[in-house]
């Protein structure tokens, strides 16, 4: 198989993540729905903030253990690796702390909507419009940036397989990463639901592509070359930048006083992830 078949699946694994984005544009969904929506976010993010730590973390783990009881490595590889987790973490966070203090200290110019029936889920973060992008779709965009970063280092792993020559693993990667992507379409367009203004088809594909286009990117780059830094350095950003996501939507179940449905809810993305995490773990991966 040639390496733009690998690719071009590798695309497909990534942009499965398309099959829960329409859920952003329901109208007026019950309390409950919205409710249990965001808790599934929740869940999912959770268990992606879990699953890129331990794998960002593994390699740094990998050097120590050579350099201090193997003695076959550098402590100087170690703290590279090490140094990479760190300031990848703090980017990922602390520039979207500072990126949304900037946009919220920004002048409005163009009046506060006015929310009816069914915009709990928005209204209650108090949004105001600026420059014509609202508070819920800024914290879409944000987890689709995170979970873009983590698709990116997914593509990596098809890519390094590929190359590597194990072609059915590959394959095997691309079937369980597209099932797992799947179910992060939810956890993208959770603020979205119920808002005032309904996102255009436009701007839901503008979330695919940030979501998952770096499935593609990553199973390109990936089939030239290896190098743990890059894929380190992309696991610590995804982990800080969905640490930001996952107080915010927090933040925003928390006035939602639903805490029984919420909590079943957020168990619910947790276990879809761990399940379709199982299925690449049965891969060999």
């Amino acid at each position: 198989m040639g390496a733009w078949s690998i690719a071009l699946l590798g695309a497909i694994a990534g942009f499965t993540i398309v099959l829960g984005l329409p859920f952003g544009r329901v109208r007026n969904p019950a309390p409950g729905l919205r409710v249990f929506l965001n808790g599934t976010a929740i869940g999912i993010l959770l268990f992606l903030l879990w699953d890129v730590l331990v794998h960002a973390v593994e390699p740094v783990e990998a050097a120590l253990t050579a350099v201090a009881i193997d003695q076959t490595g550098t402590w100087t590889r170690f703290a590279e690796l090490a140094t990479t987790v760190m300031v990848g973490i703090v980017v990922g966070l602390m520039s979207l702390v500072y990126y949304e203090r900037w946009m919220a200290n920004r002048p409005e110019r163009a009046p506060t909507p006015r929310f009816g029936p069914g915009a709990a889920s928005v209204a209650e973060l108090g949004v105001t419009r600026q420059d014509g992008v609202n508070a819920g779709r800024r914290l879409a965009l944000m987890i689709a940036v995170g979970i873009g970063l983590h698709n990116f280092s997914e593509g990596l792993a098809i890519g390094q397989s590929a190359a590597g020559g194990e072609i059915s693993l590959a394959l095997l990667l691309i079937i369980g990463f597209g099932l797992h992507n799947a179910t992060e379409g939810f956890g993208i367009v959770a603020p979205l639901a119920g808002g005032h203004d309904r996102p255009g088809w436009g701007f839901l594909a503008l979330l695919a592509l940030i979501g998952g286009g770096p499935t593609f990117v990553g199973t390109l780059i990936g089939q030239a070359f290896v190098s743990d830094f890059l894929s380190v350095g992309f696991l610590a950003l995804a982990a800080g930048s969905i640490l930001y996501v996952v107080m915010q939507l927090l933040r925003i179940a928390d006035r939602m006083r639903r805490r029984e449905l919420l909590c079943w809810a957020l168990l619910l993305g947790l276990f879809l992830g761990f399940a379709t995490d199982f299925i690449i773990v049965a891969a060999g991966a």
